[in-house]
């Protein structure tokens, strides 16, 4: 929806995006841009300023002369600029942000309410832990001495956020380091830099100080450059990065050279786990919105469904009814289409080869025609599969796009070892009317969260949510747990005075 100045309608997507570094809104250091594009139609939407090195070192330094003050502004401070931000986020949804992330991302209607919505609830959860960054008294053995362990914030974060849910991984990206005290320096993706400037945007209107918060967008060229330059910046003392195992895994090796702790949330392959005394109704359901919101585009998403052979006649049955029910297309065309276009026509192209490979492997193509379409080549109907083996790329690989394969099972134990057969290890779905049988199973699953009788795409802001390594990384975002990563333990003792000591 457009904005309104002096009367005349003004698209959200029509002036460039600069860089903010240092409460200030500015042009890169050598006035370089790059053009962000709408992935729907593939023509150019704006200009955005591309980040240099030096815009990188300046951005450091600012964050890191933010982090003298800012840490010690008080908990009650900083929640009400976060409280404030939520309600000012949520009234975007009534002015720029449809229009922004609807031709950057191709977000469908559903979609842009998740952003919007669940950012506004991350930014009210991240409030609320403002008065729980607590220490702890430690009993002494040295006479007259108390010893206190209190947490502190770090100093400068780098923060790394996706595209693919621009908004909320965004705020999740900055909002607990901020919280705890920390500064950061943000690098959205390219994809979308208007989408994840919405929260830069209500922050700094909620009247956050200036370099606690710096956002630098930069080209698909320069990115390897700049990232590796501020992960190994030594004045950057903690990184975070959701995104592919790919790049985590460059991140990782950057960082471990200087000794450099990471939250890295990486891939997904999401299984969900059916047993013969599910409820297959309420199991479809939760497959289908696991595997197919966003198209597929959610690290989370369900990719192996995993169902005992006495009832996978029926829920194969149900499933594809379902699925058939879903419209795919243009959402641009169409406001009720719950399937639209990927990211880029080469990602489509790359899920269409997992899927033709997979095919001409032997495994059959219950639903899906292999066809790409759209104005840019972008848009693919859901498709499942049957019979895929380890020997398939689809097997192993994140697809990121709308598809799902159904594997057979006859024992619990079987269904374990087929839901562990993979470098993913984020999240997981057991159905069953026996719950705890189904909790029995959960705990077996080698995942960070594994959901009973609902599907694999669940967060909640205050829940410690990551990988247990491999693929899907390690560390924790979320709640207390985001509060440990972001926070150091220190010691601290007090002595009485005169004490003696055996030297």
């Amino acid at each position: 929806m457009p904005t309104v100045t002096n009367g005349t309608s003004v698209s959200a997507l029509s002036q460039p995006q600069a860089l903010y570094i240092d409460g200030v809104y500015q042009n890169s250091s050598d006035n370089a841009t790059f053009p962000v594009n709408n992935p729907m139609t593939g023509e150019k939407i704006y200009d955005c300023a591309s980040a240099t090195v030096d815009d990188y070192a300046s951005a450091i330094e600012s964050a890191h002369e933010a982090y003298a003050s800012w840490s010690k502004t008080g908990p009650s401070a900083r929640r009400l600029i976060f409280l404030k931000a939520a309600d000012i986020l949520e009234s975007y949804i009534n002015t720029d942000a449809p229009e922004i992330l609807s031709s950057e991302v191709s977000a469908t209607k559903s979609w842009i309410k998740v952003n919007i919505f669940a950012t506004a609830g991350i930014f009210r959860e991240s409030a609320g832990l403002a008065t729980h960054i607590k220490g702890e008294i430690v009993p002494a053995d040295r006479p007259g001495t108390t010893i206190l362990v209190a947490r502190e914030a770090v100093g400068v974060v780098f923060a790394i956020s996706p595209w693919n849910a621009p908004v909320n991984l965004t705020a999740r990206a900055i909002a607990c380091p901020i919280i705890c005290g920390n500064t950061v320096v943000l690098k959205p993706s390219e994809f979308s830099p208007k989408c994840q400037h919405l929260v830069i945007k209500a922050l700094t209107a909620a009247g956050l100080p200036k370099g606690v918060l710096n956002f630098l967008p930069t080209s698909p060229e320069l990115a390897p450059e700049v990232t590796e330059f501020a992960v190994k910046h030594p004045k950057v003392l903690r990184v975070n990065f959701t995104g592919s195992d790919r790049v985590g895994k460059i991140i990782a090796a950057w960082a471990v050279t200087c000794l450099k702790r990471c939250v890295l949330e990486l891939g997904g392959k999401a299984p969900v786990l059916v047993l013969d005394d599910a409820n297959i109704d309420d199991a479809v359901e939760s497959v289908v919105f696991g595997a197919l919101s966003n198209s597929g585009q959610i690290c989370m998403s369900t990719e192996r469904v995993i169902v005992h052979k006495s009832i996978v006649n029926e829920f194969k049955e149900k499933l594809l009814a379902r699925v058939g029910e879903l419209k795919t297309g243009n959402h641009l065309d169409d406001s009720e289409v719950s399937i639209s276009g990927l990211f880029t026509p080469a990602s489509a192209t790359r899920v269409r080869d997992l899927i033709q490979g997979a095919v001409d492997g032997g495994a059959k193509l219950l639903t899906g025609d292999l066809k790409i379409t759209g104005p840019n080549k972008t848009i693919m109907a859901p498709h499942i599969l049957e019979g895929v083996n380890s020997d398939m790329n689809i097997y192993h690989k994140e697809s990121f796009g709308p598809t799902m394969f159904i594997a057979e099972f006859n024992t619990d134990e079987e269904a374990i070892a087929l839901a562990n057969d993979s470098e993913f290890s984020l999240c997981a779905s057991v159905f069953s009317r026996d719950v705890l049988r189904a909790m029995d199973l959960a705990r077996q699953v080698r995942a960070g969260s594994c959901h009973v009788n609902g599907p694999t795409v669940f967060v909640e802001s205050t829940l410690p949510n990551g990988g247990t390594g491999g693929s899907s990384g390690y560390g924790r975002f979320g709640g207390i747990a985001g509060v440990e990563e972001f926070t150091e333990r220190k010691i601290i003792s007090l002595a009485r005075p005169g004490m003696k000591y055996p030297f």
